[in-house]
């Protein structure tokens, strides 16, 4: 397989391909395998060549796990981007190097099916999948990792020999374990993901038009948007407390409401507007929708502007909400602390997020609030790697910047922020009766450091709480020399 250089008029293209331009990375070489046989090949010469190995799909990891000036060999699976039905085994094969739009795509115009995934259709699969997969549809047909049937990985063994395994979910199977850590315990642990197979957890048919969920007839979306000259310290309060409230109510995995989901997107001052974005399925979306609207205005008169539109669901799924990645999207510097919660914020919590949402700073952060729940509450904690199933919402601190010189101010506004709101738990968001950590597919180099993670829990239990020791045993079986590591990949047990 062909190796591109930095000589090679490609190289510069493929090292930047990554959504976080504050990470950068500069490896010897790049590999773009068409084949797991290939991907095996490479992975061989890494390692016999004691190169650090790293693999990616569509470039959104939000830390430098990839792009890291340490990484000398990067496999890019660009080129492997096969979706088809596999009638052996019944279920989807999706190689790794699928975009989550293009997946959307060939499921739906060959099928009429869906897997619930990520939001942004340019999200490669090979690190969304295996991280749990939270997106628009969550809340009506769970994570995509709940529809893992198998996983082929490249692993290394104890004598440095690169293999391709397949794991399933089959309880007989003696790879069972290597399936289940890829049910949500995030990229470059145990190996290089190649492919998928994927197929509703209650369902084992031939018929593919029912392996999947039936994709959505039509989707509805809504925006609300409130401008910040409305809004004072009291109006900002109850829309966090009705959308908190709201969820609390709605986050069962029987309630009416699974087939809605939105996003509360407080916006700093700067920006100028507060807005709240979503959307429904379903013949009741309209009714759905305007009773969640009613539950967020309760006690407000504040003015807003409302827009409601009804399109398909493949046109939605390939360009969902534009304004959200816009043209210099792909050119951010970000950084992004987030939180499951069980309950809603405190109204500390709220008066905190009011001081930093409105502090006179040149900054254009947010605080992001996510209905969760629904059908991702109906799996138990150690079904899938996947341990918050009881959550009501993942709450997120966000900030991007384009000038490298505002790095310093928007981390500090960024850190200082996130940890005020737990600081009555070390800083960070302990499992407890509100909070329940953090998602791996959020990664935040952050909570490894000891100035801002007080806590005395360390990082990876919020992230996989009571399924971390598991995990470690995992990792000891299938990547006993450590290969695949990042700053915050699973080390195994001593």
């Amino acid at each position: 397989m062909e190796k591109i250089t930095s000589t090679d008029i490609r190289y510069t293209d493929l090292v930047s391909k990554r959504f976080n331009k504050r990470h950068m990375g500069q490896p010897e070489y790049i590999c773009l395998p068409t084949s797991v046989a290939e991907v095996v090949a490479a992975v061989q010469e890494a390692v016999s060549s004691k190169k650090r190995v790293v693999v990616r799909s569509g470039g959104h990891c939000l830390e430098g796990f990839v792009a890291d000036p340490k990484v000398r060999v990067l496999i890019d699976m660009s080129l492997m981007t096969n979706v088809a039905f596999d009638a052996e085994r019944s279920a989807f094969v999706v190689e790794a190097g699928v975009t989550v739009g293009e997946m959307y795509r060939r499921l739906f115009l060959e099928w009429g099916v869906v897997l619930p995934a990520g939001e942004h259709p340019g999200i490669g699969v090979g690190g969304h999948i295996l991280g749990g997969a939270f997106g628009f549809l969550c809340r009506e047909y769970g994570l995509a990792a709940d529809y893992l049937y198998a996983v082929e990985v490249v692993t290394v063994d104890a004598s440095g020999k690169a293999a391709s395994v397949v794991a399933t979910r089959e309880a007989t199977d003696p790879n069972r374990e290597l399936w289940w850590a890829h049910t949500g315990a995030g990229g470059g642990n145990f190996g290089i993901v190649t492919r998928y197979w994927l197929r509703s957890p209650d369902v084992s048919t031939p018929d593919p038009f029912q392996a999947l969920p039936k994709a959505p007839a039509t989707i509805t979306t809504f925006r609300i948007g409130w401008d910040w000259k409305d809004i004072d310290q009291a109006v900002f309060t109850r829309l966090i407390q009705n959308f908190g409230n709201w969820s609390y109510q709605h986050s069962g995995p029987d309630s009416d409401y699974t087939p809605l989901f939105s996003i509360l997107f407080m916006n700093h001052k700067n920006i100028g507007r507060v807005e709240l974005k979503g959307l429904c399925t379903g013949d009741n979306a309209a009714r759905l929708i305007m009773a969640h609207i009613a539950a967020m205005q309760e006690g407000l008169h504040t003015p807003k502007t409302l827009q409601v539109e009804q399109t398909s669901w493949l046109r939605f799924a390939l360009n969902p909400f534009p304004e959200l990645f816009q043209p210099g999207f792909d050119n951010v510097q970000a950084k992004i602390k987030d939180a499951y919660f069980r309950q809603p914020l405190t109204k500390n919590q709220i008066d905190i997020a009011y001081q930093y949402l409105t502090a006179n700073l040149p900054i254009g952060g947010m605080l992001g609030m996510a209905t969760y729940g629904g059908k991702v509450n109906a799996i138990a904690p150690d079904a899938t790697a996947t341990a918050q199933r009881d959550s009501i919402m993942d709450v997120a601190c966000n900030i991007g910047w384009m000038d490298p010189a505002d790095e310093g101010i928007s981390l500090e506004w960024i850190r200082n922020f996130y940890g005020d709101l737990f600081e009555d738990r070390g800083g960070v968001p302990v499992p407890n009766e509100q909070t329940d950590g953090c998602m791996i597919n959020h990664p935040d180099t952050d909570l490894t450091h000891a100035a801002w993670n007080r806590s005395s829990v360390a990082w990876p239990l919020l992230y996989y709480k009571e399924n971390f020791p598991r995990l470690q045993l995992v990792k000891s079986k299938w990547d006993p020399l450590n290969i695949f590591h990042h700053a915050m990949s699973i080390v195994a047990a001593d």
